[in-house]
This record gives C-alpha cells, sequence and structure tokens, in this order.
C-alpha cells in the first residue's frame, strides 16, 4: 500500500503538508478562540470549543498515525524525528482523555487546556521545521495521501464525536 504512496514528482508531497498545515491552524484559531472565552465567557461555551479541539486533534493525530508517519518512515530515513512525533501524540492523547471527563467548573481544567495547546504548539513546530521539509523533498505521493487522510477522518468524525459525548451523557 505505501509503495502506491510514492511518486516521481516531488510537488505530489505539498497537497498533504498543506492538509496537516490546515488543521493545525484550525486548532490554533480554537485554542485562540477558548483563550478569548476563559476571560468572560460561559463554562458551557469552554466546554463547546474544548471538545472541538479534542476531537479535532483526536482526528488530526489517528490519521498522522494511521497514514502519515508510517509513510514518512518509508521515505525520509529518520525514525527518531518520527518516534518523537508519535511520543507527542501519546502525551496530548493523554490531556485530551482528561479533559474529556472533565467540566469546565473542574479544578485544572483550565491549566490543562492551557499545557495541552503548549504541546500542540511543540508538536506543530517540530513537525513543520523538520518533518515536512523532509517530506515536501521526498518520493512521497501526498495527492493520493490527502484523500486517504480525508477518507479516514471522515470515517472516524463521528465515532470522535460519539466517544466524547459519552462522558456528557
Amino acid at each position: 500500500m505505501t509503495q502506491q504512496k510514492t511518486t516521481t514528482d516531488k510537488s505530489s508531497a505539498l497537497g498533504i503538508i498543506e492538509l496537516l498545515k490546515a488543521d493545525h491552524e484550525k486548532v490554533k484559531a480554537l485554542f485562540y478562540e477558548f483563550e478569548e472565552t476563559k476571560e468572560n465567557g460561559s463554562s458551557k461555551k469552554k466546554e463547546k470549543i474544548v471538545k472541538q479541539i479534542c476531537e479535532e486533534l483526536t482526528l488530526h493525530a489517528l490519521a498522522e498515525e494511521s497514514i502519515v508517519y508510517p509513510a514518512a518512515r518509508e521515505v525520509i530515513n529518520d525514525d527518531d524525528l518520527v518516534d518523537e512525533a508519535e511520543v507527542e501524540h501519546a502525551g496530548a492523547k493523554e490531556l485530551i482523555s482528561q479533559l474529556q471527563s472533565m467540566n469546565a467548573d473542574d479544578s485544572h481544567y483550565d491549566a490543562k487546556v492551557t499545557v495541552l495547546r503548549e504541546y500542540i504548539e511543540h508538536h506543530v513546530k517540530e513537525e513543520e521545521k523538520n518533518m515536512f521539509p523532509k517530506l515536501a523533498k521526498s518520493k512521497i505521493n501526498g495527492s493520493e495521501m490527502v484523500e486517504e487522510v480525508e477518507h479516514f477522518k471522515e470515517n472516524h468524525k463521528g465515532h470522535e464525536s460519539k466517544k466524547s459525548s459519552k462522558k456528557n451523557s
């Protein structure tokens, strides 16, 4: 399957890189919205934003781990870089899990969102500075990966929403 993800058109990798960067920007905007709401918004509004953050991050991480990282591991020849990205995902997923079982009025809720934002900012910086340039120079088929990631996220979106809404039941 990964063989299909390689091509001689190096500009092809830009498709998947742009898609992942768009995800990064979307989450960055949600964290900004949370910060704005934290100061003068209701607990319900904060919870709604954090639910969106958690859903977006979970889908993004799962897609990267299932599709992007295995291909990256093959074409960029830097296992340490991919290993670090996976460890960063694990730390973020732990905080996401904690947040999904909390209410906005719980102790440390805002602090956990802040630490999650810091984890994600670091992770994004590492990906965009170190991994994406290597992917851009590789023979990865980014167009095919865009389709795979979009399809993956669409198939898992409802599942993640149901999972996180169970805590609210």
